[in-house]
This record gives structure tokens, C-alpha cells and sequence, in this order.
């Protein structure tokens, strides 16, 4: 019998670990919070040599192309609509972009065999003896597991309990986003359009799939808010009184949030973790190093889930060894990447009317857009260790 490793979360980095861990002998128990799997959310992009090696040793590169969105293309208008910048579809979208609910549902059914998937549960406390770790849960009964494995994103309940509070490890960059999606009662052709005002965007954009939704898209500066995560109400009146007065088509998008289907509602921030392990408990993917939008945190996730299960692999037992191993692997190619979310907000929602016009005037420049386009391909790449194919803990 291999190792048992609980992973906390079942978005992007949990399923992509408990992949690599069951194909290597591992047990991995995946719970998660919600009921089922999320959908929705913005679409995620893949860039560059290191990302599309992970997907390729992963066997997931051609589906994913067959559910690529080909990239969206984003416009900026006024308060009248008129148009101010358009920026083309590879502006954001990478060499691979994929619906972040579809790419999820990918890694689900490929972890799915090896896996064993809990979810409506958490962990509500994780005690660490000599020879494994106890985990006590919301609904279910305690368990002990020889690992346990954060991948429960920016704010992560794992880190939490074994190694602080949140506030001594994310930062929040100034601004919030939301994303929900409604009617496409604008008929809207693919790509995605928003009014800027300073400090605040609220877009709408075509679903690649279903022309007949769109997604609703809202950024807005603020300091650090006090509300509840899980309150969906309390997110939905921040978003009324943050958007209240402007035109367009924002009134519209306000009202359909009280038949928003899932409302997606968080900080921009990002996590510095001095250490991604304690003892027989680690972190992956957003949960050590994320940042919410902009910060490549689809990619690298992915690739630190696989470094992470290969070490564990090799390492035959000795965890410590396997967690230095990973965490020296992957960090320094994580914070290069994660230093582009600092500049996300900044970027789509300018604080001033004067840094509206000059971020507008120019990127309306074909030749400092094209220098960005150019600039943007040159992404962070790290040395992947190829671990052998019959690497097995059995």
C-alpha cells in the first residue's frame, strides 16, 4: 500500500497533485469544501516551454487544446461606449487559454481513478505525531494520513491551521474582482468589452461555449474590506455600492446578480510563505506562492504539483527531503512569475484619469503593443526533472 496524502482543495493544484501521486503508488484523499466541483471563473492561460512540458508528460496537452478558447480579445470604452483601447486576443491569452471550470473538470476525471474524492467536508484541525498526521473534519469522522498537502489557494485553510494566520502571509495589492455570468442580452460577438472609469472596470464578455452567456467581469479599488468569504449577499452588496452611479451597462449587470447561477468574489492579493512545509505538512500551488489574477498561478500550480509528487516519489519515505527538493525547485520560477499580479490591477483599472489616458494612448501604439506581445512571450522557464515513468512507491 502506498502512502496516505490528504490534499485540502479540489481546484487546479489538488486534483493536478493527486494525479501525479496516484499514478506513483501514493492514496490520495482530496476534500473540498463545496459540494462539487466549482465552474465558471475566468479563463486561465498557459505560457511558455515549462507549462507545456507538465501538460505534455501529463497526457492533457491535446485535450486541452480542443477546449481552448483561442483567446479573448478586450476593448475599453467610456461612459458613452466609445471605444478608447482594444487590445487583440493574444494580448492575455497566452499559447494556451482554457476555461478555467473546463480545465478543472480535465484534472478531476484523469485523478479521478487513483483518487478518492470528498467533498461538502474540511479540515477543521491537523496534529502532527512522529509517524503520520491526524486530521479532524467538519463532517466526517478523523483520519490519520502520512501527509497533508495544502492546495487550497490564496487563502488557505491548511496553511492556517498549521502554520498561522492569513494575515502573516497574504498581502492584498489594492483592488477586488468579481465574475459571474448571466444572459447574453447584449448579443455579443466573442471577445470581451468594459467600461473603465478610474480605479474601476466592469466588462462582459462571451462564453466561448454557450453564446447565449456571457461573463460578467467587475475590478474595483479599495483598502483591505471586512466581509465574510462566504457570505455571497454581503460580496454582492460591496459590488452595488462600489459600482453605484455608473452607466453603460453596469446597472444591468448589478441587477443580474441576484440570479447569478455561482458568484466568483475576492481580494487581489498575493502570499509570501518563508517556508512551504512543516514537518509532515506542505503547500502548493496559490497556498505558497499566489497572486489572484495575472500572477501565471494556473501554470504554476500545475508545475509544482508535478515537481512535488516526482520528489515524493523518489524520495522513498523521506518527506523532508522531498519537501526541500521541491520548494528549491520551484520557488524562485514561482515568484518570477508571481510578480506580474502585483501590476494586474494597476494595469486594468488605473487609478487616476490621467493614468487612463496614458495607458490608453499607449497601447493604442501598435509598436509598444506589439513590444508588449513580444515582451509577454518571453515567460519564466525552469529545468523540469524528467522522473522516470516506472517511479512507483509500491
Amino acid at each position: 500500500m502506498g502512502a496516505k496524502v490528504l490534499i485540502s482543495g479540489a481546484s487546479i493544484a489538488g486534483p493536478a497533485l493527486a494525479h501525479w501521486l496516484a499514478r506513483y503508488g501514493f492514496e490520495p484523499t482530496v476534500v473540498e469544501l463545496a459540494p462539487a466541483l466549482r465552474g465558471g471563473g475566468q479563463a486561465v492561460d498557459f505560457r511558455g516551454a515549462t507549462h507545456r512540458t507538465v501538460l505534455e508528460r501529463m497526457g492533457l496537452l491535446d485535450e486541452l487544446r480542443a477546449i481552448a478558447t483561442g483567446g479573448t480579445s478586450m476593448s475599453f470604452v467610456d461612459p458613452n461606449g466609445r471605444r478608447r483601447l482594444h487590445l487583440p486576443a493574444d494580448f492575455a491569452g497566452g499559447e494556451l487559454e482554457v476555461p478555467r471550470g473546463e480545465l478543472a473538470q480535465v484534472l478531476y476525471r484523469h485523478s479521478l481513478p487513483g483518487t478518492e474524492y470528498v467533498f461538502g467536508d474540511s479540515i477543521t484541525a491537523l496534529q502532527q505525531t512522529p509517524t503520520g498526521v491526524r486530521a479532524e473534519f467538519r463532517q466526517g469522522a478523523p483520519r490519520v494520513f502520512d501527509l497533508v498537502i495544502g492546495a487550497d489557494g490564496l487563502h488557505s485553510n491548511v496553511r492556517r491551521l498549521a502554520f498561522g494566520p492569513e494575515r502573516h502571509y497574504v498581502r492584498h495589492l489594492g483592488y477586488y474582482a468579481a465574475t459571474w455570468q448571466l444572459p447574453n442580452y447584449l448579443d455579443l460577438p466573442p471577445g470581451s468589452v468594459g467600461l473603465n472609469v478610474p480605479g474601476r472596470l466592469a466588462a462582459v464578455g462571451r462564453d466561448h461555449r454557450d453564446r447565449s452567456r456571457v461573463g460578467a467581469f467587475l475590478l474595483f479599488a479599495a483598502p483591505e474590506l471586512d466581509y465574510d468569504r462566504h457570505d455571497t449577499g454581503q460580496q454582492k452588496a460591496l459590488l452595488r455600492k462600489a459600482f453605484a452611479g455608473l452607466g453603460w451597462e453596469v446597472p444591468r449587470l448589478l441587477a443580474s446578480l441576484d440570479d447569478a447561477p455561482e458568484l466568483y468574489f475576492d481580494s487581489i492579493s498575493r502570499a509570501d510563505v518563508p517556508a512551504w512545509s512543516t514537518g509532515r505538512i506542505a503547500l502548493v500551488g496559490d497556498a505558497a506562492c499566489g497572486a489572484t489574477i495575472g500572477g501565471m498561478g494556473t501554470g504554476t500550480a500545475v508545475v509544482a504539483a508535478y515537481v512535488l509528487a516526482g520528489e515524493l516519489a523518489r524520495s522513498r519515505g523521506d518527506h523532508r527531503a522531498a519537501f526541500t527538493r521541491y520548494e528549491n525547485a520551484v520557488r524562485g520560477y514561482a515568484e518570477g512569475c508571481q510578480k506580474g499580479g502585483d501590476r494586474t490591477g494597476p494595469f486594468l483599472a488605473p487609478g487616476t484619469a490621467a493614468g487612463l489616458r496614458l495607458r490608453n494612448a499607449l497601447l493604442g501604439r501598435s509598436w509598444i503593443l506589439n513590444r508588449m506581445l513580444e515582451l509577454g512571450r518571453k515567460v519564466s522557464t525552469m529545468e523540469l526533472t524528467d522522473y522516470p515513468a516506472d517511479l512507483t512507491v509500491r
